[in-house]
């Protein structure tokens, strides 16, 4: 169904009635079902859109580099313009934290770039002179974790269909230790056995979806490693006898599914790929599935019912996807990270990768650092690396010689950790015990003159726009949330709002069918706890110390 969606937007710029109709015809599809689902995603247009579309990314590294100020310089330069002619609007996070802010003009995202810069491309658009090309950088990293330095040999591929030895790369990856890099942390060995040991035809689908703010890892790591990407999955197809594999990516990373298929139809060429995995009797095919765009579809069962045509809304589980995933059958379902470094254990081995770690801590790790940072970027990193020197040593230290106020470990569902635990560990359990997580990997860090209830107001707005709306308590909550901080950051409050946001946390936490939902509540949460000043400031003295808030009066 995408497909045709797809297509029929490309001709006419949006999806008319008449042609969802003679879709409907077409697919035996009732008209409403169609609706339904071109509804739900933010890349359909259900009308026509106007002549130039500019949505601005308005989320925690964006929101922290000047998107706000460019928003509204827009708005003032194309005052009065009809909506027909430009609209100009937030857009969630476009993944391009490291090089904020940025902004999508027609689809065609652009970062980096100056008001005066911007003005001229939406001007150009306006009087139909094009758009200007967005220019790439092609420079390939030299990564300890890449066992082949950029070209995929697939020597782990190639050594399991000789030996067959199904039972022993389980056991290697999980003396390993090698969990789930995507957030959840599952112990990559334990479900990939589960997934060989669940009866039923088995895939495997690679969630490249990522999407939550400062999340920008994979999109690196596809660009300088895909042949990792694609190898961890075919040992995950050998291993689990699943003979289909699918990448799942969101809309935004054009040039990163560019060079996944471009190593696809090498590998199927070279006969990696196809009915004979390197002439041996196990077939594996592989093949991209483009996202029609949505934060939760990056959850592992809304990224499900996408690929199988429906809106993106979270299963209940149990059942797990180990057992019942993609169209009721076993499916494993890891992110890029994890099937790269898969990949690398199989081919180098457990000690390499408990070699690579500091202090006693195993392995390697791909962090984004953005924010308030001089050098923004993607890192590889030894796990057991302080926070003080993946800001300090890799991201160059704080931008404009301010002082670190605070930093989240991985955007805005590990909330905010005060300057005092930047030297914490990369670790999962330090980390953890000091009540966030290293989730992601998606460092954002803000300096001093930020205001902290500002910026958890940031990422719960972030949350309530991505809400898919198909549980009440995420539906309702995250906008009750949302409102209740607005108005602190506007002065007005009520001696019942810390209750008001307790019961709201209880019950989000409780009863959200997915992770979105129950994470809703942690920036703030982290805010109230590391940073009570600040809530004081604006709720009892009505005064914000940043001059963030209150209309920018200190």
């Amino acid at each position: 169904m995408f497909e045709e969606l797809r297509a029929v937007q490309r001709q006419f710029g949006y999806l008319p009635a008449d042609q969802l109709h003679a879709l409907s015809a077409k697919l035996k599809i009732p008209v409403s079902q169609i609706h339904a689902v071109a509804s739900f995603y933010p890349h359909f247009n259900l009308s026509p859109p106007p002549k130039v579309d500019v949505r601005i990314c308005a989320d925690m590294s964006c929101h922290l580099r000047g998107a706000c100020e460019l928003r509204e310089d827009l708005k003032r330069a194309f005052q009065g313009a009809p909506e027909s002619e430009i609209t100009i609007r937030d857009a969630s996070c476009l993944g391009r934290c490291d090089s904020a802010p940025a902004l999508s003009v027609n689809d065609t995202i652009y970062s980096s770039v100056s008001r005066e810069e911007t003005l001229e491309i939406a001007r150009a658009a306006i009087n139909g002179r094009g758009l200007p090309r967005v220019l790439v950088s092609r420079v390939r990293a030299i990564l300890s974790t890449d066992p082949y330095k950029g070209a995929g040999e697939y020597a782990a591929v190639r050594r399991l269909v000789g030996s067959q030895d199904f039972l022993g790369t389980i056991a290697t990856l999980k003396a390993s230790g090698l969990k789930g890099l995507g957030g959840a942390g599952f112990p990559t060995g334990n479900k990939w056995e589960i997934v060989r040991n669940a009866p039923g035809r088995k895939y495997i689908v690679c969630n490249a979806d990522e999407s939550e703010p400062g999340t920008i890892k994979d999109r690196f790591i596809m660009e300088q490693m895909p042949h990792l990407v694609i190898e961890g999955m075919i040992l995950a197809g050998l291993v689990t006898g699943a003979k289909t594999g699918i990448i799942y990516i969101r809309h935004e990373y054009e040039e990163q599914k560019e060079a996944l298929q471009h190593e696809i139809d090498r590998c199927y060429a070279i006969g990696v790929l196809g009915p004979k995995v390197m002439g041996g009797q196990s077939a594996f095919d592989l093949s991209i599935f483009v996202s029609p765009g949505g934060y939760i579809c990056g959850e592992e069962s809304a990224l499900l019912e996408a690929i199988e045509g429906r809106r993106a809304e979270p299963r209940n589980k149990p059942p797990f996807p180990g057992t019942n995933g993609l169209y009721n059958m076993p499916t494993v379902i890891n992110n890029v990270e994890t099937f790269t470094f898969a990949a690398a254990i199989l081919v180098r081995g457990v000690d390499w990768f408990k070699a690579q770690g500091l202090n006693g801590i195993a392995g390697l790790k791909f962090v984004g650092v953005s924010g308030d940072v001089e050098g923004p970027g993607v890192f590889e990193v030894p796990m057991g690396t302080s926070y003080s020197d993946l800001i300090y040593r890799y991201a160059k230290g704080i931008s404009g010689n301010r002082q670190l106020l605070g930093f989240a470990p991985s955007g805005p569902s590990s909330g905010f950790l005060p300057a005092k635990m930047v030297t914490l560990p990369l670790d999962f359990n330090a980390v953890a015990a000091a009540g966030s997580m290293v989730g992601s990997g998606a460092i954002v860090v803000c300096a001093e003159g930020r205001c902290m209830l500002d910026m958890a107001l940031n990422a719960v707005r972030f949350y309530r726009n991505e809400s898919c709306g198909k549980c009440v308590p995420c539906r309702v909550g995250s906008q009750k949330m949302v409102s209740l901080l607005t108005d602190w950051t506007n002065g007005k409050s009520s001696a019942s709002d810390r209750q008001t946001l307790d019961d709201l946390t209880q019950a989000m936490r409780m009863t959200s069918i997915c992770g979105l939902g129950q994470i809703v509540h942690a920036p703030i949460a982290s805010v109230l706890k590391h940073f009570p000043d600040v809530i004081e400031d604006h709720l009892e003295r009505r005064r914000c110390s940043a001059g963030v808030c209150f209309q920018g009066q200190a």
